[in-house]
């Protein structure tokens, strides 16, 4: 079963030590995983978030 956690902004931006400009930025670029929406909120998936981390470190 894929891991299902959602993580908020903060906890991405921490995760990625981008800001939230760079973030929506390479959202908008398809170049980063988009949110989920939980009302107002905004999530992210913590497994998609953990593979473009890995995709980075293969990229290199």
């Amino acid at each position: 079963m894929t891991d299902m956690n959602l993580l908020d902004f903060n906890a991405v931006s921490r995760k990625v030590s981008l800001s939230r400009k760079t973030i929506y930025s390479r959202i908008r670029a398809g170049d980063f995983p988009k949110q989920v929406k939980v009302g107002r909120a905004s999530r992210w998936l913590q497994h998609e978030v953990d593979e473009w981390i890995a995709r980075l470190a293969e990229a290199r």
